[in-house]
């Protein structure tokens, strides 16, 4: 007997929730490197629900990231699409601030060897959105999108259905970075990924901020032979 078919993981983060680094609901875990200060990362009722995420006014290096506390539920291979509906605020020249899917975690997004995401990367525009696909092998960064991002929130989509040799990216419904192709074909087999969004500075006062009022990502299954 063979069994096919697609599944949905989908947040609204609609409910009262302070994100803390033992996982919650739906596996959500805070890692939190700052020192001094105190970020913020908790749901809000705000449209519906949303996570946010605040750094701290302390001067010091600080990165929040909520994610599945490396538990990597999505196979690469049998992913359909990741889609984010997001804002930021306050993003200055030394924040950095991803959101997509990846494998583990690290204070280096660059360091990641898995990923597909969407990037803001202060120092070279403080509101344009770049994305970006690793796969170990094949290493696309930085890839301009044309789009901006700030206090006004927007769906971005990560299309897996052309297969991992043609990944794509959209926001707004719209195609970007239509020129280069993100090619992740070389993952391992069994290869996973889980949902990120990390935000950091380093250095400064800023308080440059991320909320997140969805996530939604579409996977198949199979089983039988």
């Amino acid at each position: 007997m063979i069994t096919r078919g697609t599944k949905q993981f989908v947040d609204l983060f609609d409910r009262a929730q302070s994100f803390t680094s033992t996982p919650g609901q739906n596996g959500w875990t805070i890692a939190d490197t700052s020192s001094a200060g105190t970020p913020t990362y908790l749901c809000i009722t705000e449209d519906g629900g949303a996570a946010a995420m605040t750094l701290a006014a302390t001067s010091e290096a600080e990165n929040v990231c909520l994610f599945f506390n490396d538990v990597l539920p999505y196979d690469l291979r049998m992913l359909k699409y990741a889609k984010f509906v997001a804002k930021v605020a306050a993003v200055d020249a030394v924040s950095t601030i991803v959101f997509g899917l990846a494998s583990a975690r690290n204070d280096t997004p660059d360091s990641v060897a898995y990923n597909a995401w969407f990037r803001i990367e202060g120092s070279a525009s403080t509101s344009a959105v770049v994305v970006e696909t690793d796969d170990a092998t094949t290493d696309n960064d930085d890839k301009a999108t044309g789009q901006t991002l700030a206090a006004v929130y927007k769906t971005f989509l990560i299309d897996f259905t052309n297969g991992l040799k043609d990944v794509r990216f959209y926001i707004e419904g719209e195609r970007v970075a239509p020129s280069t192709t993100f090619d992740m074909s070389a993952a391992v087999a069994g290869q996973n990924v889980q949902p990120i969004i990390q935000i950091q500075k380093a250095s400064g006062t800023g308080v440059p901020a991320i909320t997140v009022a969805l996530v939604e990502v579409a996977y198949g299954y199979g089983y039988g032979v």
